[in-house]
C-alpha cells in the first residue's frame, strides 16, 4: 500500500508539472496562477500545495525535470570522458539543440525559460534562479575547457572563465533566435554547432585535430 500510495505521489507531482508546462506555455509564467495549474491538471490546490510550496517552487520544478539529462551528461567526472573533454562538451550540446528541435516538452520549457518570464514583483525569484544555472552552466563549462587545453597543451586566447562564459552566450544566443523565429528561419542543429565550434576554434583548439 506504502508503495501505491508513493507511486500515485508522483503520478500527480507529474501530471501537475505536464499541466504547468500547458499552463505557462499559454499564459507565462506572471500570468498563470495556481488555481490555472490545478484546473488544468483536474485536481484541487490543495493538491498543488502538497507538492509545491509557491508557483516559484513549481516553475523550479518544471525546469529541474527538463534539465536532467543535460545537467547529467555535463557533470559526468573529467576522468570518466571518452574521447577526450573537448568531444564530451561539444555532445552535450548538440545534445540540446538536438533534444529543443526534435522533443516538443524540451522545446516548450526553453520557450517558456526565455521569453515567458518577466523579472518582476514575485518573479525576481525566478531571476535568482535563473542566474544560478547560467554560472553553474558556465562553471561546469570551465572545467571541460581548462582540461581540453590541458590535454592538447592548448593556451586559451583568454581567461576560463571569460572563455566559458562566451561558449554560453554563442550557445544561448542561437538557441535564442532560432525560439524568437519559431523555428522556421534556420537548421538549428547544424547552424549551432556550427557557431558554437567557431567560438571554440578562436580559443585556440584546432579544431580538425581533435576530431580527426
Amino acid at each position: 500500500m506504502a508503495r501505491r500510495t508513493k507511486e500515485d505521489a508522483e503520478a500527480t507531482r507529474n501530471k501537475l508539472l505536464d499541466a504547468a508546462l500547458d499552463v505557462f506555455y499559454e499564459k507565462g509564467v506572471a500570468g498563470a496562477s495556481l488555481r490555472d495549474v490545478a484546473v488544468a491538471a483536474s485536481v484541487t490546490r490543495g493538491a498543488i500545495y502538497w507538492h509545491f510550496k509557491d508557483k516559484m517552487d513549481l516553475f523550479g520544478a518544471l525546469m529541474t525535470r527538463s534539465a536532467l539529462p543535460f545537467e547529467a551528461a555535463l557533470e559526468t567526472p573529467l576522468d570518466d570522458q571518452q574521447g577526450g573533454a573537448l568531444r564530451q562538451l561539444m555532445e552535450v550540446l548538440a545534445m540540446v539543440f538536438r533534444q529543443v528541435v526534435h522533443d516538443p516538452v524540451t522545446r516548450r520549457v526553453f520557450d517558456i525559460a526565455l521569453y515567458k518570464v518577466e523579472y518582476a514583483g514575485e518573479m525576481q525569484a525566478v531571476r535568482a534562479w535563473r542566474i544560478e544555472n547560467m554560472e553553474r552552466f558556465a562553471s561546469r563549462i570551465q572545467a571541460f575547457l581548462e582540461r581540453a587545453a590541458n590535454d592538447a597543451d592548448v593556451v586559451l586566447m583568454q581567461p576560463p572563465i571569460s572563455a566559458a562564459r562566451g561558449l554560453r552566450a554563442v550557445f544561448d544566443g542561437v538557441l535564442l533566435t532560432w525560439l524568437l523565429h519559431e523555428q522556421q528561419s534556420f537548421d538549428l542543429e547544424k547552424e549551432g554547432m556550427l557557431a558554437v565550434q567557431t567560438y571554440i576554434k578562436g580559443l585556440g583548439f584546432d579544431m580538425e585535430k581533435e576530431f580527426a
